[in-house]
């Protein structure tokens, strides 16, 4: 497998179980999203936005640029306007990461700012995010779980290439 499938198919797993999470959290009442439990995030919403800025982020250092939703400068969003952003960031994601070459994935891009220094190629920095990703809607399943929650989806990579093997 080369650079860019690997790379590729890791933002693709990451598009998949974000949209799991979101179509199993959308079946449930919108006062579990905002209910707290102790947590680096307080909440499940709280939580998917942070999902949300992380990917924006670093969004915008792949593509280097500043043109990317400043979602921590958002107000008050509501959970439409966060699923609806959260499944959309992840596609575009997605879309852009498989228009990028093996060059492209292998460029580094130094970062010098107040919270971060490090010089990394690309692809490092989509394995940053997916990762980020995935220990966040880790998460989500403990602070639903001490909500009552006993349902929440598999989105184990395995489960994703099983089922995209499958299709």
């Amino acid at each position: 497998m080369s650079l860019k499938e690997l790379v590729t198919s890791n933002v693709e797993f990451n598009e998949w179980a974000n949209q799991r999470y979101l179509e199993w959290l959308s079946t449930k009442p919108d006062e579990v999203l905002f209910q707290e439990i102790p947590s680096s995030c307080p909440n499940i919403f709280k939580t998917l936005r942070h999902i949300w800025e992380a990917q924006e982020f670093w969004w915008g250092v792949v593509a280097e640029t500043d043109e990317f939703v400043r979602v921590w400068e958002l107000e008050d969003i509501t959970k439409e306007q966060l699923f609806t952003g959260l499944e959309a960031n992840s596609q575009n994601l997605t879309r852009f990461v498989r228009s990028l070459s093996e060059n492209d994935l292998s460029k580094r891009i130094e970062i010098d700012n107040q919270w971060l220094q490090c010089n990394l190629t690309k692809y490092e920095y989509i394995q940053q995010f997916v990762n980020h990703a995935t220990y966040h809607r880790g998460q989500i399943v403990t602070i639903g779980r001490n909500l009552g929650l006993t349902d929440p989806p598999s989105a184990d990579y395995i489960s994703w290439q099983i089922g995209s093997k499958a299709s």
